[in-house]
């Protein structure tokens, strides 16, 4: 199944434009002109913030791309998550409000489970986010008989997680699935034998920088 969410503009963001958009146009009209240029300056962030920019997709069936823009936190080994069992390398990605928040899939194959949990709404570069923040977590069986997790973590201002995709449905590298508004984290679970190409502080773009191969 294909999603289809290719506006340059996602439609999750209409209502957060919309507000600031007829303000600036009620300001206008009464002649406030100091606060009708800051109320239109912020129409224009808000409409920026939902942008939704096409991407180059690498081909290779073994390469796993970013599902996030942002930048490169952590990288570490670890083992048993709550959802996934065995062996792991997490990899997390920040994103500031700067950044494209469409999120996108890291690997071809079929999405096996979903998970949504409650949680605070603290700062998303934090470590204890992964534990403690608002989140909600994929694990996608891939086309090469390989699990990874992607989850989407809230951040300190975020408080709406978006997903498109649903248990079961097949899904395509580099395809949008959600979005996290306004400053969050992605943390993305491979199997330990893979080649990780990616090193912390390194800028990703989702769907487009290649994090790693699968074996």
């Amino acid at each position: 199944m294909s999603l289809n969410h290719r506006g340059i503009i996602v439609s999750e963001g209409f209502p957060f434009i919309a507000a600031p958009g007829i303000i600036t146009i009620l300001l206008a009209y009464f002649d406030f002109p100091a606060a009708t240029a800051f109320s239109f300056a912020a129409t224009v962030f808000v409409t920026w913030f939902f942008r939704n920019p096409e991407r180059r997709i690498p081909q290779g069936e073994a390469e796993v791309v970013s599902p996030a823009d942002g930048k490169v936190i952590k990288i570490e080994d670890g083992k048993n998550s709550d959802i996934i069992p065995g062996a792991f390398v997490k990899v997390s990605i920040f994103m500031n409000v700067f950044n494209v928040h469409v999120n996108r899939i890291p690997c071809s194959g079929t999405v096996k489970l979903i998970r949504y949990k409650k949680g605070r709404f603290i700062s998303a570069n934090l470590d204890k986010a992964s534990a403690l923040n608002e989140q909600n977590a994929l694990v996608i069986s891939t086309d090469l008989k390989k699990e990874i997790m992607v989850v989407q973590i809230a951040g300190l201002i975020a408080r709406r997680i978006v997903c498109w995709v649903s248990k079961g449905m097949r899904v395509e590298k580099g395809e949008r699935f959600g979005l996290i508004r306004f400053g969050s984290r992605l943390d993305v679970y491979l199997p330990p034998e893979v080649s990780i190409r990616v090193r912390i502080g390194d800028r990703v773009k989702a769907g487009e920088t290649v994090l790693g191969d699968l074996p």
